[in-house]
């Protein structure tokens, strides 16, 4: 059987964040959304999910309509089925990915992020699977002092992270 590999990035407003995973069930919009504004009421996201079975369609739902829009050309764009992503305005992934993993339908998360995101995918005549993500850029070094202090200081005053 032949696999074509292609990398497609997925595009998000600056700013963003973002969790891409995979799934198994049409209830998954419903949990997810539901843990996700358990997790924080005043949430704004989008999501989006990739059935890959019965009417194979892109189930959509969010507080943001534009979050939501942008989410679902994403995950259309991607192809794969079973596989969701989440677009998050003024929030991060940390506050939401230990809710999101006891879903039960939820199998895998491939990332949480707010870079810039190649999604790897492996196609052949069934369909579309994602292989892995390639999430930023790599490093240009280890860090010093002044870049300890930094992280240290953007955790504490700009995030509150921290004490």
């Amino acid at each position: 059987m032949d696999v074509k590999i292609e990398a497609l990035p997925l595009e998000f407003p600056d700013g963003c964040n973002i969790i891409l995973g995979q799934a198994h069930f049409i209830k998954t919009v419903e949990d997810i959304y539901e843990t996700m504004v358990t997790c924080n009421a005043d949430a704004k996201f989008g999501l989006a999910f990739s059935e890959a079975s019965g009417a194979r369609l892109v189930r959509t739902v969010g507080t943001d309509d534009e979050l939501t829009e942008i989410a679902a050309k994403n995950i259309e764009k991607l192809g794969c089925g079973h596989s969701f992503l989440i677009i998050l305005k003024n929030s991060y992934p940390i506050n939401y990915l230990p809710r999101l993993k006891d879903i039960p339908e939820v199998v895998n998360i491939y990332c949480a992020t707010a870079n810039p995101v190649m999604v790897i995918i492996g196609r052949t005549e069934q369909g579309g699977g994602i292989l892995g993500v390639v999430d930023g850029a790599p490093p240009v070094g280890i860090e010093g002092d002044e870049d300890i202090e930094w992280r240290k200081n953007f955790l504490r005053k700009t995030l509150k992270y921290k004490l």
